[in-house]
């Protein structure tokens, strides 16, 4: 299996638990590998053979930018399905943090890795 991937995918969100968390957006940072088989696309040379990294962006961008999440776990697990389940990706591993959001460190976040079989599609 082949991987696609995109690194330091930067939304501005409304993300925490705190009440000053709540009253202004914050930046996530996304990290996507996606699994995928590029073979037929190599061979066609065409995009509608492959995984439209750039759909996927637009689509997660969309939808971090909408959600007003308590936990990071859960902005996680909602991305991870959206790859899955509406583009098909049979594996993802989805690393989300939030630079900056722990004093002394320069990130903090969590890292899943998520399959269609964990209800994804």
């Amino acid at each position: 299996m082949d991987t696609i991937f995109l690194s330091d995918l930067r939304v501005e969100t409304l993300i925490g638990i705190f009440d000053w968390e709540r009253q202004i957006r914050q930046t996530v940072s996304i990290d996507l590998e996606m699994a995928t088989d590029i073979r037929k696309a190599a061979a066609s040379d065409s995009i509608e053979d492959t995984l439209d990294y750039k759909a996927v962006a637009k689509r997660v961008i969309a939808f971090v930018e909408s959600s007003e999440f308590y936990l990071v776990e859960t902005l996680a697990e909602r991305v991870a399905g959206i790859v899955t389940g509406e583009f098909g990706v049979p594996w993802v591993r989805l690393t989300l943090s939030k630079p900056g959001a722990i004093r002394g460190a320069r990130d903090v976040g969590i890292r899943i890795e998520r399959g269609l079989e964990d209800g994804g599609a």
